[in-house]
């Protein structure tokens, strides 16, 4: 089977069906199961040779062979076995039967539990407690189960229950929480237990009584009572002579920018093999992992932890986008590709899209003395997608812009999770967000990998902190201050020390700037953020041991992609960094991987309910003495010729 057209490409329906197919003819005498059929990232030392020549112009050499990661079953449902196919070969590389540990969550296997929790009698006979008006009915959301147990092995979820009033396909449930949620197990089906949610303090026993009528918080257009504001006038964007971007298949090319479109069930975009005018920056930039752990002490709430990527995937989990919602102007949409758990190809159309946004201004100066004025926008490129992960959406973006920076952006929105809450009763544990209804205290914890090539891929991670003059310095009148360098030469985790600006910076030492006589360099500018709240010796601190520090150092290792380890799902420990920043490796002047934690603190408000205004956070990687001047200084000015803006004559009232 011959190859995509590029090494760094998604996997295709094509190579997803020869993957099925291959392992089927192994395993002939026995019915697959399949979780997971992805793209399996080619080693470095393979793929380099390809990236180089294709950089510089040459010849290409054959292109190394194209692999499919694949999760699946066998016999036993509750052994998971991991295998590395060679799809151009058409052979199996590698097979590992995986021994406690719990795959990731798949659309077939969450439509079944939720089915079985709708129509179990037991849950029926909870449901009739309730005594609910005619034409109400439930559903609800199967949640991974998270961890109490360390000796626990089978897969279970827990089902949060809601009650739904009315027809209306976007009626807000989350504000109508039942008091009971089962528990699943996802193999056999079998109900388990259910647990009685705790509607006060926690500390006296609960038993599902009669529903106290309230009326739900609606977003639905169709059921909103106060009409839309009708003051806003059509904010169109508009690109005549269409976009400055050119894509061949997923390559991309804007301004000065090159990379390789990649994507992943679980980690959604990837940006491969990044050039800027013809020089290498980065190998590979991806979102790694996300946990949410919940403050709520009272059970079931103290094992509800969600791994966003790890546990269900920002890929599997993304919407389909339409023109004119997520994404304004001249769009290029790409697709993606799942598998279903009968191995069949599943197309998702349209789950990253690609456009130019003005993002105010770029650069200005003005000579005062003549009064003329330079001024560039700051035009950029953004690679976004949209995931909706139950009740929250998380919107990943890559932003590239003129000046040679490339932003992380994330935001968070949607619906916070709901718990029911007896009338009158506050906990302290969370808001009261309607009547009825509490949304708990929780953290938001990301991560996002950066494997640099500054100029190669030797590359030497420092970071520099702002310090007044020290006793050896001439400061006569102690106003001095300078940056003291200190090189990370072991894997580790590490600090930012905000009181002294600490950054962190990639360096390629052996080459120098001309001008600053600094090695070339990416500068990281991180966001400081609370870490991990829960208590060290909790489940919740040691499956994420990334979310305890906001800077990690790792020297590459193929296949070492995910913060917290390939397999979160009902994980007791990290298996990421917790490891693998514990190996006293040598991380100067190597091929090294810089990781950046970070994160949001959610106490949540009436304000975020009944869908939750933005929340936004972002990093960037900036060059730092990578060139000799303002890359950007070649950005033809801003004028009216061009940007046509229009006069809105001032419109006032005479006394």
């Amino acid at each position: 089977m011959a190859p995509t057209k590029h090494p760094l490409d998604l996997i295709s329906p094509a190579e997803i069906s020869r993957a099925v197919e291959v392992l089927r003819a192994q395993y002939s005498d026995q019915k697959l199961r399949f979780k997971l059929v992805d793209i399996y990232d080619c080693p470095k030392a393979e793929v380099i040779p390809y990236l180089e020549a294709e950089r510089l112009g040459r010849a290409l050499p054959p292109a190394p062979p194209r692999r499919a990661r694949v999760y699946f079953h066998l016999s036993d449902p509750y052994l998971l076995y991991k295998a590395r196919v060679d799809v151009t070969a058409g052979k199996v590389e590698t097979v590992t039967s995986l021994e406690n540990i719990q795959g990731p969550v798949d659309f077939d296997e969450w439509t079944e539990v939720e089915h079985a929790c709708n129509t179990h009698p037991d849950v029926l006979k909870e449901i009739e407690l309730l005594k609910l008006p005619k034409g109400a009915r439930i559903v609800n959301d199967p949640w991974a189960y998270g961890t109490d147990d360390s000796a626990e092995r089978r897969r279970l979820f827990q089902c949060y229950v809601y009650i739904v009033l009315n027809d209306d396909p976007e009626a807000n449930h989350y504000s109508l929480p039942a008091p009971f949620s089962p528990v699943f197990d996802a193999i056999t089906k079998e109900l388990l237990w259910i647990d009685h949610l705790p509607l006060g303090d926690g500390t006296e026993a609960e038993t599902t009584r009669p529903w106290e009528p309230v009326n739900a918080v609606e977003y639905s257009a169709n059921l909103l009572k106060d009409p839309f504001r009708t003051d806003l006038k059509p904010l169109q964007v508009q690109q005549p002579q269409g976009p400055s971007f050119e894509v061949d298949g997923r390559n991309v090319s804007w301004q000065k920018w090159k990379f390789n479109l990649g994507w992943t069930m679980r980690e959604g975009p990837v940006l491969q093999n990044v050039t800027y005018d013809g020089r290498n920056t980065f190998y590979r930039l991806s979102f790694s992992e996300m946990t949410v752990p919940y403050g709520d002490p009272r059970t079931p709430y103290h094992r509800k932890q969600a791994f966003d990527l790890g546990d269900a995937g920002l890929g599997m989990m993304s919407n389909s986008l339409k023109l004119g919602c997520d994404c304004l102007g001249s769009i290029k949409y790409f697709d993606g590709y799942r598998t279903a758990a009968d191995g069949n190809v599943v197309a998702m159309p349209n789950v990253v899209c690609m456009h130019e946004v003005d993002a105010g201004i770029g650069w200005k100066h003005t000579n005062f003395r003549t009064g003329t004025t330079s001024v560039v926008r700051n035009r950029q490129l953004v690679v976004q997608c949209t995931a909706t992960v139950a009740n929250y959406e998380y919107i990943f973006a890559f932003i590239l812009d003129q000046a040679a920076a490339i932003h992380f952006e994330l935001r968070a929105t949607g619906i916070v999770s709901t718990m029911p809450i007896r009338k009158g009763t506050k906990v302290p544990w969370g808001t009261n967000v309607a009547p009825g209804v509490m949304a708990a205290n929780h953290q938001h914890l990301f991560n996002i990998r950066v494997d640099p090539a500054i100029d190669g891929h030797d590359n030497t991670v420092i970071y520099e902190d702002h310090v007044p003059a020290g006793p050896e310095d001439e400061d006569p009148f102690g106003c001095a201050f300078k940056v003291a360098e200190t090189t990370i030469t072991k894997a580790g985790g590490y600090t930012l020390d905000v009181e002294k600006t600490r950054v962190y910076k990639i360096q390629n030492p052996s080459i120098l700037n001309e001008v600053s006589g600094k090695p070339v360099a990416y500068k990281l500018h991180a966001m400081p953020s609370q870490m991990m709240i829960m208590k060290p010796n909790t489940f919740n601190a040691k499956r994420a041991l990334f979310a305890s520090k906001p800077i990690w150092v790792t020297k590459y290792q193929e296949d070492e992609l995910y913060a917290a380890g390939e397999f979160t799902n009902q994980s007791r420990v990290d298996t990421g960094l917790g490891v693998w920043a514990t190996r006293d490796d040598d991380v100067k002047n190597t091929d090294v991987v810089l990781w950046h934690s970070f994160g949001l603190t959610h106490v949540p408000r009436p304000e975020d309910f009944p869908v939750m205004p933005q929340e936004m956070m972002s990093i960037s990687l900036k060059p730092s003495s990578f060139f000799t001047q303002n890359p950007s200084n070649d950005v033809p000015r801003s004028t009216q010729a061009i940007n046509k803006s229009t006069l809105v004559e001032s419109l006032c009232h005479k006394l």
